[in-house]
C-alpha cells in the first residue's frame, strides 16, 4: 500500500499547454515529457455498494501494463488529497478477486460477493508527465506533474477530463502546495477535489457526489486552536465542493450555499479574537470580501420569483465564470490551503492569543458570543427610521453570531441556544433584505425589524449574555 497525496486543478487545454513552457516549471524538469494514453475501466455493484464505501476499484491499461488499483477516498482540502492507494501488476486485462483481501479491502464490505462487480464507467484521457525536482530547506523535492486530457464515459453520459495533478514523489506536501501556488500566480487554475472516479458517480446520479465533508467531532474541551483549524478546513473544502458542483450542474441553490459557506469562511477571520491575529488573516479579508460583494447581492435578488430573480440568477452563472477565469480564484484557495497546513496563525502569536487559542470551546463560546451580544445593536421601537443604517451596520457582527451559533450553539451556557440562533438569524434575514426593496415596502419592513428586534430582547439568553 501506498499513500498518495496529490493536487488536482481544473485548466482549459490551453494553459495546458501554457504550463509546459512555465519558467519555474522548465527550471525543475528532469527530463523530457513523456506522453501516453490511459484507459480506465471502473468496476462496482448494481447497488454503488464501492461508493457507499468510498473506495474504488479500476484496471488500468498504461501502453503493455495491466494494473489494478483500488483507492479509498481521504482527507481533501482545496483540491490536495491524501488517500489510500493499494496497485497490483496483472497478466491480463481481468479483475484478480484474490488481491481484494483484508489488508485492504473495507470491512463493511466483507459480505460483498465480488463476482457482482461489473464495470460501471470508463475514464480515458491522454496523460503527458514529467518529473520536477528542487531542493526546498535541504530537503530534496520530486513531484510528478500529469497534464490530462480525455473524457470520463458512463453510457451516453460523457464528461471531458482538462487538469493538471501534480502528486508527491519524495518532499512534503508544502512543497506541492507552493509549487500550485506559483503556477496559480499566472495561470487559470481551478483547484478542483472531485476524481476522476467521482465523475464518473456523477454521471450516473449528480446527488452522488458529496458536498458535506465529514465534520470534526468536537467537544467542550476541545481547544479554540483545533476549532480554527478544523472549521477552516471545513468550510474551505464546501466550497471548493460546492463551486466544483456549481459550475458542472449550474443549480441556483449551489450557488447560494456556496455564497454562504464563503460568508462563513470571512467570518472565521474576525471571531477567535488573538488567537487569529489579523495580521495573519489579512492576504484572505480583501478577495474573500471582493466575491461576497459580487455574490451576496445576486443571491438576495435571486429569491425574488419574477423577471427581475431571473436575471440574477443568470447574471449569477456569467459572474462566476468570470472569477474562475482569474487567476485569484486559484491564488486564494490555494494559499488557504497552505496557511491551514502550515497553521500560520500560530506564527508570531501574541502571549494573549496563545492563552485564547488554549481555552476550552465551552468557556470560549461563553466569552466570545457574550462579547458579540453585548456590542450588537438590535432595532428598537423608539428609533427612527434614519437609524436604520445603524441596523445595517450590524451585519459583520450576526454574520459572526451566525457562524458561532450555527456551528457550536449545542457548547453555550445559556438558556435555549437553539431559539437565540433562529431569532438572530431572522433579524439577519430582515435586514439583508432592505437594500432590495422599493420603497413602497420599507415602511413595512421597518416595522418588522423593530418587532423583531423587540423579540430578541426578550430571549433570556440574550438576558443572561447581557448581564
Amino acid at each position: 500500500m501506498g499513500k498518495e497525496t496529490e493536487i488536482k486543478l481544473r485548466a482549459s487545454a490551453d494553459v495546458l499547454t501554457a504550463l509546459r513552457e512555465h519558467p519555474l516549471v522548465k527550471s525543475r524538469l528532469v527530463d523530457d515529457w513523456q506522453t501516453g494514453t490511459l484507459y480506465n475501466q471502473y468496476y462496482d455493484t448494481e447497488n454503488r455498494d464501492l461508493a457507499a464505501a468510498k473506495v474504488a476499484l479500476r484496471l488500468r491499461r498504461d501502453g503493455d501494463a495491466i494494473i489494478q488499483t483500488l483507492k479509498s477516498r481521504g482527507q481533501s482540502v482545496a483540491g490536495l488529497s491524501e488517500r489510500n492507494e493499494w496497485d497490483w501488476n496483472l497478466q491480463k486485462l481481468e479483475l484478480d478477486f484474490t488481491l481484494l483481501d483484508d489488508s485492504c479491502w473495507p470491512a463493511s464490505l466483507a459480505e460483498l460477493d465480488k463476482s457482482a462487480l461489473q464495470p460501471v464507467f470508463t475514464t480515458d484521457f491522454q496523460r503527458t508527465r514529467a518529473l520536477l525536482r528542487w531542493e526546498r530547506d535541504g530537503e530534496q523535492v520530486e513531484i510528478e506533474a500529469a497534464l490530462d486530457q480525455g473524457e470520463v464515459s458512463a453510457g451516453d453520459s460523457v464528461e471531458p477530463i482538462s487538469e493538471l495533478e501534480l502528486e508527491v514523489r519524495s518532499g512534503s506536501p508544502q512543497a506541492l502546495l507552493e509549487l500550485a501556488l506559483e503556477l496559480c500566480r499566472d495561470q487559470v487554475l481551478m483547484p478542483c477535489d472531485i476524481s476522476k472516479a467521482e465523475r464518473g458517480y456523477r454521471l450516473f446520479d449528480q446527488s452522488s457526489y458529496a458536498l458535506r465533508l465529514d465534520a470534526p467531532k468536537w467537544q467542550p474541551d476541545s481547544s479554540v486552536d483545533a476549532v480554527i483549524e478544523g472549521l477552516i478546513t471545513q468550510l474551505l473544502g464546501r466550497v471548493q465542493r460546492l463551486a466544483e458542483q456549481y459550475r458542472f450542474a449550474r443549480q441556483w441553490k449551489l450557488f447560494r450555499e456556496m455564497t454562504t459557506n464563503l460568508a462563513a469562511l470571512r467570518a472565521c477571520f474576525g471571531v477567535f479574537d488573538l488567537a487569529l491575529p489579523r495580521s495573519s488573516a489579512q492576504p484572505f479579508i480583501v478577495p474573500l470580501d471582493q466575491l461576497l460583494e459580487r455574490f451576496q447581492p445576486l443571491v438576495l435578488a435571486g429569491w425574488a420569483d419574477d423577471v427581475e430573480g431571473e436575471a440574477a440568477r443568470k447574471q449569477a452563472s456569467e459572474v462566476f465564470d468570470k472569477q474562475l477565469a482569474d487567476p485569484a480564484w486559484g491564488q486564494l484557495f490555494v494559499e488557504l490551503a497552505l496557511w491551514l497546513l502550515d497553521k500560520r496563525w500560530q506564527t508570531k502569536r501574541p502571549p494573549r492569543g496563545d492563552r485564547i487559542a488554549a481555552l476550552p470551546l465551552s468557556r470560549w463560546m461563553l466569552g466570545a458570543v457574550g462579547k458579540e451580544i453585548q456590542e450588537l445593536r438590535v432595532p428598537h421601537h423608539n428609533d427612527t427610521d434614519h437609524q436604520v443604517h445603524e441596523w445595517l451596520d450590524q451585519l459583520p457582527r450576526l454574520g459572526r453570531l451566525q457562524l458561532m451559533l450555527g456551528n457550536f450553539r449545542s457548547f453555550l451556557d445559556v438558556s435555549e441556544p437553539d431559539r437565540l440562533f433562529g431569532e438572530l438569524n431572522k433579524l439577519q434575514a430582515l435586514l439583508e433584505q432592505y437594500p432590495q426593496i422599493d420603497d413602497e415596502q420599507r415602511e413595512l419592513l421597518l416595522a418588522a425589524l423593530r418587532k423583531q428586534g423587540q423579540r430578541v430582547r426578550k430571549l433570556n439568553a440574550w438576558r443572561e449574555l447581557n448581564q
